[in-house]
C-alpha cells in the first residue's frame, strides 16, 4: 500500500520537534508499506529554515519512506497573520507536489494546521482514494480560547472549515481520548483513537546522563527539564516565578530548571529571567529527537505546563510520554485527561495550572526526596510499557489505513 502524508511540521529524528509521524512511517515501511511525506523545509519549532525546499532526503537503508520538501514562507513566529500565510504556502505548494505523486492508495492529512486538510481532502478526491484525518490539536477551539484568533470572520470560516472536513474524512484519527467527543458532534462519523505515546526502545532510564550535566556544568544539580516550544500556551513565564520562588529556599538551592527548545516567546523569556536575577534557570537550544534519550538521562524530573483554559484539559501532550519512556517524573501542570494517565501511573505530581506557588512546591517535594523521584519514574515507565507503547499504536494505526484501502 502507498500512503501519502500531507504534514507541515513533518520532524524526522534527525531533526528538533515532536517525530511521532516519522516514527509510525519508519513502523509503516517495516511492514512493507511505502509512505511518500509531503513537508516544510521550516522547522516549526525553531521558525528556520533549515532543508532547501524541494529536496527529496533519501530513505534510510531498507526504510520506504521519501520525504518532499515544499515551498512554505519561512516566518512562523513573527505574529498570527505571518503564521497564517505560511500555512497557506504550505497548502498551495503541497498540492501541486501532491498532484505528481503517483499510484497513492490513501492519503493521510493531519491537523494542524488545518489548512493542509483541504490539500489532503482535494487531493484524495481528485486521485479517487480514500482520505484519513488525524486531528492533533482542537483548531480553532484552542485558538479562539487563547485569544489568538478573534476576528469574528476568520473564527466562522475556521470552524466551517473544521466540519467540513471532518464530515467528509472517510476515517477520523484522535490522538488524545478527550477529542473523540468534540470530533463527532461537528460531523466526524468514524472515529479511532491512537494516543500519543513513545517508543520505549528509543530511551534508557537508566542511562549515563552525566555527558549532558557536564556539558552544561548541572553537577551536583537536581535536574527539572521542560523539553519542547516555547510559546504563549506553554504559560513558561509561571515556571520562572516557581523558579523565583525556589531560588529564595535553602532547601531548594540544588534546583536547577532547564528550558531546552524554541519558540516565539524563547527571547521575551531570557529577558525576564534577566530581570528577575534568577540563578537557578538555563537556556539551552532544542535537539534532535535522536539525542533527546540522552538528554532526559541528565534530568531528575520534567515538566510539562499549559495555560489554564478549560480547552487543554482535553490534551495528550506527546511530551509527557517521552518523560514516561525515560523513566523521568513528571511535574504535570495541566489538568484533566493527561492528569488522569500520570496519576494512574502513579509517575509524577500534579500543580495546579496558572499557580506558581504550588509548582514550586511540586518541584520541591521532588527535589527532597529523590528516591521518590526515582521510584515515580521507573512506574511511568513500566506504566508506558504497557499503554503507550509506540509499536502497539502504530499496528493499530496500520489496521485502519489497511482497512481503508480494502
Amino acid at each position: 500500500m502507498h500512503i501519502l502524508l500531507i504534514h507541515q511540521a513533518f520532524s524526522t529524528l534527525d531533526e528538533p520537534g515532536g517525530t511521532r509521524h516519522h516514527e509510525l512511517a519508519r513502523y509503516l515501511a517495516v511492514r512493507g508499506h511505502k509512505v511518500t511525506v509531503i513537508a516544510s523545509p521550516v522547522s516549526y519549532l525553531t521558525g528556520e529554515k533549515n532543508i532547501p525546499s524541494g529536496s527529496d532526503l533519501s530513505p534510510q537503508e531498507n526504510e520506504n519512506v521519501t520525504i518532499l520538501r515544499a515551498c512554505t514562507y519561512s516566518a512562523l513566529h513573527r505574529s498570527f497573520v505571518h503564521r497564517v500565510f505560511a500555512f497557506i504556502s504550505f497548502m498551495v505548494s503541497s498540492f501541486f507536489i501532491g498532484l505528481r505523486v503517483k499510484n497513492v492508495d490513501v492519503i493521510w492529512g493531519t491537523s494542524p494546521p488545518i489548512f493542509q486538510g483541504v490539500t489532503a481532502w482535494l487531493l484524495a478526491r481528485i486521485k479517487r482514494v480514500p482520505f484519513l484525518f488525524e486531528v492533533r490539536d482542537l483548531w480553532p477551539s484552542f485558538a479562539i480560547a487563547m485569544g489568538v484568533l478573534r476576528n469574528r470572520t476568520l473564527i466562522w470560516l475556521s470552524l466551517w472549515l473544521e466540519q467540513f472536513l471532518y464530515r467528509r474524512a472517510d476515517r477520523v484519527v484522535v490522538n488524545s481520548p478527550g477529542y473523540v467527543a468534540h470530533v463527532t458532534a461537528r460531523g466526524a462519523w468514524h472515529v479511532d483513537l491512537i494516543p500519543n505515546g513513545a517508543d520505549p526502545e528509543m530511551f534508557d532510564p537508566w542511562g549515563d546522563g552525566e555527558p549532558f550535566r557536564c556539558t552544561n556544568h548541572l553537577e551536583n544539580k537536581f535536574v527539572v527539564l521542560y523539553a519542547g516550544a516555547h510559546g504563549i500556551s506553554n504559560d513558561l513565564g509561571v515556571v520562572l516565578e516557581a523558579a523565583r520562588i525556589l531560588q529564595g529556599q535553602p532547601a531548594t538551592a540544588q534546583v536547577m530548571i532547564t528550558f531546552l527548545g524554541d519558540g516565539k516567546e524563547k527571547s521575551n523569556l531570557q529577558q525576564l529571567a534577566a530581570t528577575l536575577k534568577l540563578t537557578n534557570v538555563m537556556f539551552l537550544p532544542p535537539v534532535p529527537k535522536a539525542e533527546m534519550a540522552a538528554t532526559l538521562a541528565g534530568s531528575d524530573a520534567c515538566l510539562a505546563i499549559l495555560k489554564p483554559i478549560d480547552e487543554y484539559k482535553t490534551t495528550y501532550p506527546n511530551k509527557v510520554f517521552d518523560y514516561m519512556a525515560a523513566g523521568r517524573p513528571v511535574v504535570l501542570a495541566i489538568d484533566g485527561v493527561i492528569r488522569e494517565v500520570v496519576e494512574a501511573a502513579g509517575c509524577g505530581i500534579f500543580a495546579q495550572p496558572g499557580n506558581p506557588t504550588a509548582l514550586a512546591e511540586a518541584i520541591r517535594s521532588l527535589a527532597v526526596d529523590k528516591r521518590k523521584a526515582r521510584a515515580m519514574g521507573l512506574s511511568g515507565r513500566m506504566y508506558l510499557e504497557q499503554y503507550f507503547n509506540r509499536s502497539a499504536l502504530a499496528e493499530k494505526l496500520m489496521g485502519i489505513l489497511e482497512g481503508m484501502d480494502k
